[in-house]
């Protein structure tokens, strides 16, 4: 979940507070928000980023700190494309100007999203730049000593925007078919594969489904799991819309879960279910059916950080909690 609090990418005690907390309460890995291949690869001037080695070094605390719990941790490489420089939320989502310190988007095609200006369509040569910017965050990342780097390839950001025929219009190899649509992904996976090492997970989440006829279905999600497993993505996590800003979702516990379901289906990827899953007992059940192999939650813990502790309870599972915490672990009640 975006926080919308770094200056300069560089990620900061909120961060570390932030991302901390969640190791404290037992999760088994923490994903930290989508950070920046670039500086023009953000969203807004307040994304953390791991273009520099300055980013290394302030995430690297963060990093050890979540290690110190027993818990592991994944940075989401990312380019928000068609939806860079903007405010944040509070702020409206507004488009920021060069004038301004923000950057002209990029995108696919020339097509806007919603009230923000068209954007740039990227050449050739800024799809080899941006590869490379890939493949140099996914090495810093490494360095930063991350155990799992997720690709974030959903929500109208740059590679689900190529991958979805309402946003990518091009005419030359990245654009029209299938396999062109993909080809942008592929290359960035060939990239970051080259070099992190050999056993280290490489995640990609994608938007499964666009909402809208004619776009990005869950039928080519799962076409592209079977391309993507010899390259060596590890898991698909199974989000889905935001190709468009004026397109509704029918929002209800585990709606995307049907996803997951699909891409396993259709072949030996592993998968993780997101979107409203609150339930510790739907989350187990999600996986003991094997809907999903693992279930990501987002919101939730922004309500309750410890949900992996309450959950245990509810679960009726013995989990070891903090030394500093035990106090406040809850006793069993004998019976009279």
């Amino acid at each position: 979940m975006c926080q919308y609090s770094a200056v300069d990418g560089l990620p900061n005690n909120w961060h570390l507070i932030h991302l901390g907390k969640y190791a404290m309460g037992k999760v088994g890995l923490v994903m930290t928000e989508a950070s920046g291949i670039s500086p023009s690869a953000r969203s807004t001037l307040r994304d953390t980023g791991i273009w520099n080695d300055e980013q290394v070094a302030a995430w690297k605390p963060i990093v050890n700190f979540v290690h110190e719990q027993g818990s592991k941790i994944g940075i989401q490489l990312w380019h928000a494309g068609q939806k860079g420089s903007t405010t944040a939320p509070w702020q409206g989502q507004d488009y920021v100007s060069p004038a301004e310190g923000g950057w002209q988007a990029v995108a696919p095609s020339e097509i806007a999203f919603g009230k923000l200006p068209t954007p740039r369509a990227v050449t050739k040569e800024d799809i080899k730049s941006i590869i490379e910017d890939y493949r140099n965050a996914a090495l810093r990342a490494v360095k930063a000593g991350f155990d799992v780097i997720e690709i974030h390839g959903a929500h109208g950001y740059l590679i689900h925007s190529f991958f979805s025929p309402i946003s990518n219009k091009r005419g030359d190899e990245y654009g029209g078919s299938f396999d062109n649509r993909i080809r942008f992904l592929l290359e960035v996976v060939e990239a970051i594969r080259s070099v992190i090492p050999e056993g280290m997970p490489l995640f990609l989440r994608t938007s499964s489904h666009d909402w809208i006829d004619g776009g990005w279905d869950t039928s080519e999600n799962s076409a592209l799991a079977n391309v993507l497993l010899p390259l060596g993505v590890d898991l698909i996590d199974c989000s889905s819309g935001g190709i468009k800003s004026d397109i509704t979702y029918p929002v209800a516990p585990g709606y995307q879960v049907r996803f997951s379901e699909d891409v396993k289906a259709a072949s030996k990827m592993l998968t993780c279910a997101v979107g409203v899953i609150t339930d510790p007992k739907f989350a187990q059940e999600i996986v003991e059916s094997g809907k999903a192999d693992a279930v990501m939650l987002g919101r939730e813990f922004l309500r309750n950080p410890n949900w992996v502790l309450s959950a245990a309870t509810t679960l009726g599972v013995e989990l070891e909690w903090l030394n500093q915490y035990k106090q406040g672990k809850p006793k069993k009640v004998l019976p009279y």
